[in-house]
């Protein structure tokens, strides 16, 4: 069932996506070659804890294995998403996704966004690039009288034309109460089909997309998911709801790229 919100949940749910913005500006302080993901998701959790919200994945349910062990996922180079942290060291050259989800005030927020480590071969930084743009392609869709379709349709047409790989197997969300809530949101589809979008529909829009071919493994660990023929993959997110004329995004960037100054993508 999809709930539509009114105006007052649409403020609680913006204040649950910024703090994830900031948070994930906390991340982006300390993403360096020699730093493991284990540290970034310690700063990541007392930060969310100390703004009075809890880390949505911590304890998630899993229907392959054990709940999530963290507060953020973090997906290293081919991991496309779902990383757990751990103490491997961050190389430079590596790219890291990190997601993001809090739940404050009774509302939840969600967001992603993949960092560079160190300096990046060009290759790569164009995925994200395109990656990044290819959301707010399809966040321009998010639009009321549109369809679902007509989002995935944006997000794939414009990636496929740089000749990368869409990910099928994970998708984006509704959100509100909970993290995951109907519609499901794809990167791939086609226009004027799926559910018929309106205003106070909230969704978190999240392009996964593959330098290489777009097929994916799930490691033992029941969560990790990588692409098939080891090459990166690149994740951003962006939670916005419905609006007449235009998406209002609810979760910023902003935060993490006044860190990153130049070096943001």
């Amino acid at each position: 069932m999809i709930f539509l919100k009114t105006e007052d949940e649409i403020e609680l749910l913006r204040q649950s996506n910024l703090l994830v913005g900031k948070t994930l500006a906390e991340v982006a302080k300390l993403v360096k070659p020699g730093v493991t993901t284990r540290e970034l998701d310690k700063v990541a959790e007392e930060f969310i804890r100390d703004h009075g919200a809890t880390p949505t994945f911590k304890g998630f349910p899993n229907q392959y294995g054990e709940p999530f062990p963290a507060s953020l996922c973090t997906s290293v180079n081919d991991q496309v998403v779902h990383g757990i942290p751990n103490d491997i060291v961050l190389k430079d050259g590596d790219i890291v996704s990190v997601d993001c989800g809090t739940y404050m005030n009774g509302f939840c927020g969600d967001s992603a966004y993949t960092f560079c480590v160190g300096e990046v071969d060009e290759e790569v930084r164009n995925l994200l690039k395109v990656t990044k743009e290819a959301l707010y392609i399809g966040i321009q869709n998010a639009v009321q009288g549109k369809r679902i379709g007509d989002i995935g349709y944006a997000i794939q047409q414009y990636c496929e034309s740089h000749s990368y790989g869409v990910v099928r197997e994970f998708v984006g969300h509704g959100i509100g109460k909970e993290m995951h809530e109907d519609p499901q949101v794809p990167n791939y589809g086609k226009r004027g089909y799926g559910p018929l979008m309106k205003r106070g529909l909230c969704i978190a829009i999240e392009p996964m997309i593959t330098l290489g071919d777009r097929q994916v493994i799930m490691e033992r660990d029941g969560w990790t998911v990588r692409t098939r023929d080891r090459k990166c993959a690149a994740h951003f997110e962006h939670t916005v709801a419905v609006g007449a004329g235009e998406a209002d995004i609810l979760s910023s960037f902003k935060f993490i790229e006044e860190v990153l100054g130049d070096k943001a993508i």
